[in-house]
């Protein structure tokens, strides 16, 4: 089993809303914080939002806040990212990551889920 794996992309009209959720499996106590990333076609990857998994520190892109909510549930060992108001240049593969440490640079996150296609249509 992949140690995360996202859910709930999908085609969605401007202006709309979807929520993605991340599933978290193997060494969850280690993990300090995790972050959703999206990678658009033809760009690089970039940083979305962050949550620490305890307390529960959030930190956001610019260009999502206000929008976008990260969440958590340790119970559960999920994190979601509800998307509002959604706009074209949202479109992207969301990643969801974890890492030891509280950074925003892909390169400080170890493990990687594989990706779900979020496309705004305008």
């Amino acid at each position: 089993q992949a140690p995360l794996q996202e859910s709930g992309g999908g085609l969605v009209q401007a202006g709309g809303s979807l929520r993605l959720s991340c599933a978290v499996s193997g060494r969850t106590i280690s993990t300090y914080a995790t972050g959703w990333f999206r990678q658009g076609q033809g760009k690089e990857r970039e940083f979305v939002a962050v949550i620490e998994r305890r307390p529960g520190r959030t930190y956001y892109a610019d260009s999502v806040k206000g929008r976008f909510t990260i969440s958590k549930d340790n119970l559960k060992d999920m994190v979601y990212l509800q998307m509002n108001s959604l706009k074209p240049e949202d479109t992207a593969v969301y990643f969801c990551a974890r890492t030891n440490l509280w950074s925003v640079d892909a390169g400080a996150y170890s493990d990687w889920g594989q990706g779900t296609q979020v496309t705004v249509s305008s």
